[in-house]
């Protein structure tokens, strides 16, 4: 146990709450500092709410450099970089084409399972804890191909990768996939099954965690931003910030896709961009649904969560900006009724649009480990669409890492000085 000493983090969203918990419930003495008011949309909160380890490859995939500069021509594409002159955008687009690779994909995969079958475990058993207060189920996902060709890029990629690595998929024709899921009608010419994955309302699960959170005594400080650090002798013992400087024993930075600014005067590089996507939740639904979907040739999530129905998706690279493009809200209705052909324009109106900014890495790996220039900071971000799936495993390997053990997931290619 660890009571005698303090720790920080950097960010009250779900990947913060998740570091609170296991490092409290090993006796550490927390504080949470976030930006933002409690309460306040966070990227999670408005997410598919998969738990998802059928993703286990990572968005650096082969391919995607030409995807990305085809999807660019168009701010409809489901992965949209906005074409600026910004340093950073450059160097991390370099990174990113980089890290497109056969190779890269086959060290990354059995990490990502790796953290997404610990999410999923770790899921359970917070929904034990907290008398699954955010709706936990575990009905799988189904990734819903509208074209053979489609289907057939499915089953021999990820379906194919996904067996290899002990992930079951199971290759569906359109009548079986139906059967899984007859409460709506499909256009489909199949679908890939995983069964492990799950699904859950985030807006139900921050609630939760932080009634937990309190229980255990962890401290917050709301509306609180992160304006610089006090070093000494290469070690972190304050951080500055708009209430007033805090210190504490070990710092964790926790801040999504803000993480890279908040290390601003630590002469470290983390690069980050925030991949802001979309989601529309249908409150009263005409058609019930149990299991979770990918309309897969869209990028288009499809989840049940208690009596709505959340509909979300696409990448947009262009920064914090609050703008709401209509084109990209326009994509996701269009392919709901391309794949879900009973839904109309009338299900989705007046629906307020929500956004959301995922810290998303260059290599599409999160940054989980010890920072080499200050030993007592710890990176807890850069998880891009897989911040639900791996929030408590992120939180499980945070305390591990500060309570002197071995990881139980290897860290080496999620170390934060990888772009150093």
């Amino acid at each position: 146990m660890a009571s005698s000493k303090s720790v920080l983090i950097c960010g009250g969203g779900i990947v913060g709450l998740n570091c609170a918990y296991y490092l409290a419930r090993e006796g550490w003495t927390v504080t949470v500092v976030e930006r933002n008011a409690e309460g306040a949309d966070s990227c999670a909160q408005g997410s598919a709410g998969y738990v998802s380890p059928s993703h286990v490859i990572p968005l650096a995939a082969p391919g995607m450099v030409w995807k990305g500069l085809k999807w660019m021509l168009s701010s409809r594409s489901p992965f949209y970089i906005k074409p600026r002159l910004d340093a950073d955008l450059i160097r991390w687009g370099w990174q990113f084409a980089r890290s497109c690779t056969p190779e890269h994909t086959r060290r990354a995969a059995p990490v990502l399972r790796d953290l997404c079958l610990g999410g999923r475990r770790l899921f359970v058993e917070l929904a034990d804890a907290t008398g699954n207060a955010f709706e936990l189920r575990t009905e799988g996902l189904l990734n819903l191909c509208k074209t053979q060709e489609g289907l057939d890029h499915e089953a021999h990629g990820l379906a194919a990768l996904a067996n290899e690595l002990g992930v079951e998929a199971k290759v569906l024709d359109a009548r079986a996939t139906a059967a899984l899921e007859p409460g709506v009608k499909m256009d489909v010419m199949g679908s890939v099954y995983f069964p492990i994955d799950a699904h859950l309302s985030p807006r139900k699960f921050m609630p939760a965690m932080l009634g937990l959170l309190r229980a255990m005594g962890v401290a917050f400080r709301w509306q609180t931003e992160v304006t610089g650090w006090r070093v000494d002798g290469g070690r972190v013992s304050a951080v500055q910030t708009t209430g007033g400087e805090i210190a504490a024993d070990e710092f964790v930075l926790a801040g999504g896709s803000w993480s890279s600014a908040a290390t601003a005067g630590l002469r470290i590089r983390l690069p980050l961009q925030a991949g802001k996507g979309y989601s529309l939740t249908i409150e009263r639904p005409r058609f019930r649904m149990s299991k979770p979907m990918i309309l897969t040739e869209r990028r288009v999530a499809v989840t049940p969560m208690g009596e709505t129905l959340r509909f979300g998706g696409t990448m947009e690279i262009a920064g914090h900006s609050d703008r709401v493009r209509p084109e990209r809200v326009e994509q996701i209705i269009a392919a709901a009724q391309f794949f879900l052909p009973e839904f109309t324009a009338a299900d989705f109106a007046g629906i307020k649009p929500w956004f959301g900014y995922r810290p998303v890495s260059p290599d599409g790996l999160p940054y989980i480990g010890r920072f080499g220039r200050h030993p007592n900071l710890t990176a807890a971000c850069g998880h891009a669409m897989l911040g639900v799936t791996m929030a408590p495993v992120t939180g499980l390997l945070v305390s591990e890492v500060l309570g002197g053990r071995k990881p139980s997931v290897p860290l080496e290619l999620l170390n934060p000085d990888r772009f150093a």
